[in-house]
């Protein structure tokens, strides 16, 4: 399996993935970096008090790390998807297989390998935009190690059901559908927010079964907790900060988490399963 894990790199090195992703991060970093220096300023310039400019940076920085969020899902669906996938349609899945090498070692070899790429790409470029960003404004996230954890945990999840789906549909197909499966999640989780304001128990109960089916938005909760301060409670009421999709009041919880690599696991078993079954 360490061999698959080491082709897994080197393949990406090889397709410059790891330049590319440099370059974007660079790129990111830079430009979101002049807009909060810009923020600062003119939240300077008008005599904004620190509670006001605290909040107001960690809502764009949430932002920021919304879209960051889906820059991860979109790379992790269509860097997985071809993963095994488009090896099988190539051919080169048959020649590797034809090797005293099984299975589920080919596949878990591939799930590390991505795993290490993207993970060590989400905790880089993450920690890099939070120092960015607070040498340039001053703010500092109240727990920028959870909030980093959780979006490199996300993204795991997205790449994980991208390599399954690809050892069954085509690559394209597959990474698409984790993409929307992503945003599917995240407009649950906005639902619950408006059924828990509203109180519309229908929708809650939509939003908690979506948390369980594909356990990302519960764990985009746990990064907005981490980017945000508790100053938030301070200027607004509760029930109405619930329906706000940038805001949590606590993390998930660890039933939550342990769910999560349950989840994982549960997956991870299903793409061996579908895979000894494919014919190659």
């Amino acid at each position: 399996m360490r061999t698959i894990v080491r082709l897994t790199l080197l393949e990406a090195v090889r397709r410059r993935l790891l330049w590319a992703f440099l370059g974007l991060t660079v790129v990111s970093v830079a430009v979101t970096g002049w807009g909060f220096d810009r923020l600062a300023s003119i939240a300077h310039e008008h005599d904004t008090s620190d509670l006001q400019l605290a909040v107001g940076l960690s809502q764009v920085l949430i932002l920021v790390a919304f879209m960051f969020s889906f820059v991860l899902a979109m790379t992790a669906g269509f860097m997985a998807a071809p993963a095994i996938g488009g090896e099988i349609e190539s051919g080169v899945a048959q020649t590797m297989l034809s090797r005293p090498l099984r299975r589920s070692e080919y596949l878990l070899g591939k799930w590390l390998g991505l795993s290490i790429l993207i993970a060590g790409y989400a905790l880089a470029a993450g920690f890099l935009e939070l120092v960015v960003v607070h040498a340039v404004s001053g703010y500092w996230p109240p727990d920028p190690i959870l909030a980093v954890g959780y979006l490199t945990f996300e993204a795991i999840v997205l790449l994980t059901l991208a390599l399954v789906l690809g050892t069954r549909l085509p690559s394209i197909a597959g990474g698409a559908i984790v993409v929307v499966v992503y945003g599917l999640t995240w407009l649950g989780g906005v639902t619950g927010g408006v059924g828990a304001f509203f109180k519309v128990p229908a929708l809650v109960t939509a939003a908690d079964v979506s948390h369980i089916i594909v356990p990302v938005d519960g764990l985009w909760r746990g990064v907005v907790y981490g980017l945000e301060p508790s100053a938030m409670f301070l200027l607004g009421d509760r029930s109405v900060l619930v329906a706000n999709p940038f805001f949590a009041s606590s993390p998930p919880s660890p039933l939550y988490l342990v769910w999560s690599v349950v989840w994982l696991a549960l997956v991870l078993g299903t793409g061996i399963w579908l895979l000894r079954r494919r014919e190659i």
